[in-house]
């Protein structure tokens, strides 16, 4: 499989899909992986809310490099694709969460649910918005090698 056709396979399964699971770590390096709905911009942005006592959120204060999978569940045993990503993520900042409230809420719309606002992610408010910026994609080729995809 080429480049073009591994790129192809990545959008394909983010686009498809609704939920990623984040990796994160805590200060001391025990691993934790939490399933969260997602929006993103570009592939290279993934925004999720969640609450800032969930522990990947209290992870992510000491530790903000994780990983994420896109993968779907559903599929028959050895058929299944997946993307990996590395990525650093956090609480979006208060100058881009109007941007990233935007992206977040017009696909949860689009998947049913209500819209969202700047008030369901401030405080008081139970959850917080947050985003990953991936820096690597891999997708297993058909050989099972981890083989890089850029979306560049």
């Amino acid at each position: 499989m080429n480049e073009q056709e591994l790129r192809v396979i990545a959008r394909t399964i983010i686009d498809d899909n609704l939920y990623m699971t984040l990796g994160t770590a805590d200060e001391a390096g025990r691993p934790w992986v939490s399933p969260v709905y997602y929006a993103f911009a570009g592939y290279e942005e993934f925004f999720w809310v969640s609450s800032p006592d969930a522990t990947h959120s209290r992870n992510l204060t000491g530790r903000p490099e994780i990983s994420i999978v896109i993968f779907d569940s559903r599929v028959p045993i050895n058929t299944g694709q997946g993307v990996y990503m590395s990525a650093v993520a956090g609480e979006l900042p208060s100058d881009d969460l109007d941007r990233g409230i935007g992206i977040f809420s017009r696909r949860g719309e689009a998947h049913g649910a209500s819209p969202w606002t700047r008030q369901d992610i401030s405080p008081p408010a139970r959850h917080r918005l947050y985003r990953a910026i991936a820096s690597e994609h891999f997708v297993l080729d058909p050989q099972d090698r981890r083989t890089p995809v850029s979306f560049e």
